[in-house]
């Protein structure tokens, strides 16, 4: 049958099984969400305050489910306003198609209103880009970005389409979904398994490509017949529950001081789905060097790029799991995890002594949540307060910018968490990440999604003031916010609840309200300037020198 291209992209979308799309029409793209409008069925389209807002939803929702996310913008600006969302699932390996319009095929470079070379902008943020000039070429270009998007390690993908071409007709043809292939190479999986028979002392370094390949059940299975603890990268949380008797905690500059303690004297680090970011690793040159490390990740590149390995695998981490489980000699040693759980225990989280403590809201979460709640979050001390202190029973409820560091974040990926999921979403955030993209709000409140925002309000950008407090002189420039905002009004002018909360003593009351709700709420929780986010290795250091408590910042 012949349709228009714009027709052909909802086609394709329905193709691919999509049934939410995020975004915000403009002239450029019109027709496409026209072909929307009278084509789309069951998809379902959430209009954004802001195009940043739907990217970042589109990956809220991509990370949410393991699907793919969809986020269509027009030219100029509109396409524009995307690249901080794409750059975020980037750097964070998420699935995501960004269909963007622009300019007729015969306005290109010319200068024309609201025109932009999307493609030469997100070349080096995407894992491949396209404009379609040929209508012909549309159909399957969409279904090579989708494949590309969800393939191999999962990353952006955007199509740009003129105008002209979403107008042109030609025939279409439907297509069956082309599945994602996993391949493994196997030259050197002998040498890790080898290495890692051998270990007396293994230890299990999981990083995101444990979530993003479903392999959460393989790693714990590895962790048992190794007797092997784990620890997890902030993007690895939830692959494995925090309850397992193996897990230990998070690793890394904010990571728990146990893992730090006992990292050091292992003799095989066995690295799956991560990639040694300096967060991790810190000083690379001192990273594990009494340890053999077995690297195993789907991405080649990433192979000995930050730490250099003794053996690896390249290949999908569930595949290569259940390929080598057989291949690996179950442990009778109990005492190398028993070893690593008592030194553990010996350095709980601290609490701050002021009158409301982050770690206690956070605590009260923990009680008050389920299993299947999202937690989202911005960046900055709020998010590692959070990944410390939030205990995850499934993969897929964490929702955080690991890479990139987006503030501004939060606010979009909750309201993708919420519609992928269809639970309950509690994000955490600062007041600075959450002046940045505050306006969703009003979408969270649109759509009634069950969002409870909680606001670390301090007044100052914390983790920036906080390394001023440590390492420059406690010279706080352009830290200190201020805000004026009152966050209980601002929350009921755009649609939503709002709750303030100043004492411990009233947090489970204030949040078992909130979180009970069913419809957006905003807590204001009012915390000091001076919270500090500990344990912290110092910038350019090693896990040796990790500061765990105040008493031991006050000492150094």
């Amino acid at each position: 049958m012949k349709l228009k291209g714009a027709e052909i992209i909802v086609k394709c979308l329905l193709e691919q099984k999509v049934d939410c799309v995020f975004g915000y029409p403009g002239g450029q793209i019109i027709d496409t969400f026209d072909a929307l409008y009278r084509l789309g069925g069951d998809i379902r389209q959430i209009l954004t305050a802001h195009e940043q807002g739907a990217t970042h939803a589109a990956d809220g929702y991509a990370r949410a489910t393991g699907k793919t996310g969809v986020v269509i913008a027009t030219s100029g600006p509109g396409a524009t306003n995307l690249v901080t969302g794409i750059a975020t699932a980037y750097m964070d390996s998420v699935p995501l198609v960004a269909i963007t319009g622009n300019v007729p095929v015969s306005l290109l470079g010319r200068d024309s209103f609201q025109e932009v070379d999307i493609a030469g902008v997100t070349m080096p943020i995407t894992k491949h880009n396209y404009i379609v000039k040929d209508v012909r070429e549309l159909a399957p270009t969409l279904r090579e970005a989708f494949r590309i998007a969800a393939s191999g390690r999962p990353g952006p993908v955007l199509v740009d389409v003129p105008k002209n071409v979403q107008q042109a007709e030609t025939e279409y043809t439907e297509a069956e979904i082309e599945k994602p292939v996993h391949k493994l190479r196997e030259q050197d999986m002998s040498a890790a398994i080898g290495i890692i028979n051998s270990a007396k002392r293994p230890y299990l370094y999981l990083g995101g490509g444990v979530i993003s390949s479903g392999a959460g059940a393989e790693v714990a299975a590895l962790a048992e017949k190794l007797g092997a603890p784990i620890a997890s990268s902030a993007m690895g949380l939830g692959a494995v529950p925090t309850s397992h008797p193996n897990y230990m905690g998070l690793i890394g500059m904010h990571g728990h001081k146990g893992v730090a303690r006992t990292l050091g004297k292992s003799d095989a680090l066995i690295a799956i789905g991560a990639r040694f970011s300096d967060r991790v690793a810190g000083n690379r040159t001192g990273f594990m060097k009494n340890a053999r490390i077995v690297h195993i990740d789907i991405d080649a590149a990433e192979i000995d790029k930050n730490v250099a390995s003794h053996a690896h695998i390249t290949g999908d981490v569930k595949t290569v799991l259940n390929r080598i489980l057989p291949l690996i000699k179950p442990s009778s040693d109990k005492n190398w995890l028993a070893q690593v759980r008592q030194e553990n225990d010996k350095y709980p989280l601290e609490d701050s002594g002021y009158a409301l403590c982050p770690r206690a809201i956070l605590r009260a979460v923990n009680k008050l949540k389920t299993p299947d709640t999202v937690i989202a979050t911005d960046v900055g001390q709020h998010q590692m307060f959070a990944a410390q202190t939030i205990n995850f029973d499934k993969p897929r409820t964490w929702l955080s910018s690991g890479g990139l560091g987006t503030m501004g974040y939060g606010m979009g990926a909750a309201i993708g968490g919420a519609m992928g999921s269809g639970k309950p979403v509690v994000l955490i955030t600062g007041d600075g990440s959450f002046h940045m993209n505050m306006n969703e709000l009003v979408t969270a409140s649109k759509l009634g999604l069950p969002i409870t925002v909680l606001i670390f309000n301090n007044h100052t950008l914390g983790m920036v003031r906080q390394w001023q407090t440590l390492f420059y002189g406690r010279r706080y420039s352009s830290t200190t916010l201020q805000l004026p905002t009152d966050y209980v009004k601002l929350a009921e002018a755009l649609g939503a609840k709002g709750m303030t909360l100043t004492r411990n003593e009233d947090i489970e009351d204030v949040l078992s309200k909130a979180m009970s709700a069913g419809t957006p709420v905003v807590v204001d929780c009012r915390i000091v300037e001076n919270e500090m986010v500990l344990p912290m290795i110092p910038p350019g250091k090693g896990m040796e020198d990790m500061i765990g408590s105040l008493s031991e910042l006050e000492e150094n």
